[in-house]
């Protein structure tokens, strides 16, 4: 028996890449997973795969930067699989390039802001109450490498988000210990998704391996491990940190 056996877990951004990762390993390891998108059809696929390996899930659809949709997913996940005792706030997006401030528009500006930094505000804003009543739950936060050193090749706002991401976590952190629920951050670096796989080049790709003291590029189940750690036992007095799965890249 796993110590998920009977917990819920809901991963936000779990319709591909990192997230459906992430919301697999969860559920092979028994927990009840609510797969969240904004795509349905995908969705649904990540669900479907869950259960054909013996899982349960549910998926949900809501624009995480819209807190009546969010809620209304929180209440559809409770209806359906109880209240949620591991939240995994993945969801983020790129909408911008690397490039010079004065190239960053203002729309940019808001876009990255919003797809990270205030979805993960508001998603821990509609779970934490809860939590903070049963006086139990662990949420984790995602930022990235982007946020841990400055590079060019990082787009500014996203980095910017993603740094605020790792401070928020922080403060969430202090708030909710005191009733029992631990709050952490995972960072990753390149990590080899579909779609990172069919849009990087291969001899990028190699470029980028050189750049890691750990000489590959990191798998969304490398995520995915670290995300069952920190809602482990095993990490039961770690609260407020930002793990780097970045295969030592931000050391140089």
């Amino acid at each position: 028996m796993s110590e998920f056996d009977g917990m819920v877990a809901l991963v936000t951004g779990s319709s591909r890449g990192i997230g459906a990762a992430i919301a697999r390993s969860f559920a092979e390891a028994g927990a009840a997973v609510a797969v969240h998108g904004r795509d349905r059809q995908a969705a649904t696929a990540v669900q479907e795969q869950i259960t054909a390996a013996g899982g349960r899930a549910i998926s949900v659809l809501a624009d995480l930067t819209d807190l009546a949709q969010v809620e209304a997913a929180r209440a559809s996940i409770e209806d359906s699989l109880g209240p949620v005792d591991v939240l995994v706030a993945n969801a983020g997006g790129n909408p911008v390039r690397p490039g010079p401030l004065e190239e960053l528009t203002p729309e940019g500006w808001q876009a990255s802001i919003e797809a990270n930094l205030t979805a993960t505000f508001l998603t821990v804003k509609a779970f934490l109450p809860g939590m903070k009543e049963r006086r139990r739950g662990t949420i984790i936060t995602m930022s990235s490498a982007a946020a841990r050193r400055p590079t060019v090749h990082s787009p500014l706002a996203y980095a910017a988000a993603k740094a605020g991401i790792e401070l928020f976590t922080k403060h969430v952190a202090l708030q909710a210990g005191p009733f029992g629920i631990r709050v952490n951050c995972i960072a990753p670096e390149t990590i080899l998704t579909e779609t990172n796989r069919q849009q990087i080049p291969a001899q990028v790709q190699e470029q980028l391996i050189q750049a890691h003291p750990v000489q590959r590029l990191g798998t969304p189940e490398d995520v995915a491990d670290a995300a069952l750690f920190l809602a482990s036992q095993r990490s039961a007095w770690i609260s407020g940190v930002t793990l780097d799965v970045a295969g030592g890249s931000v050391l140089v």
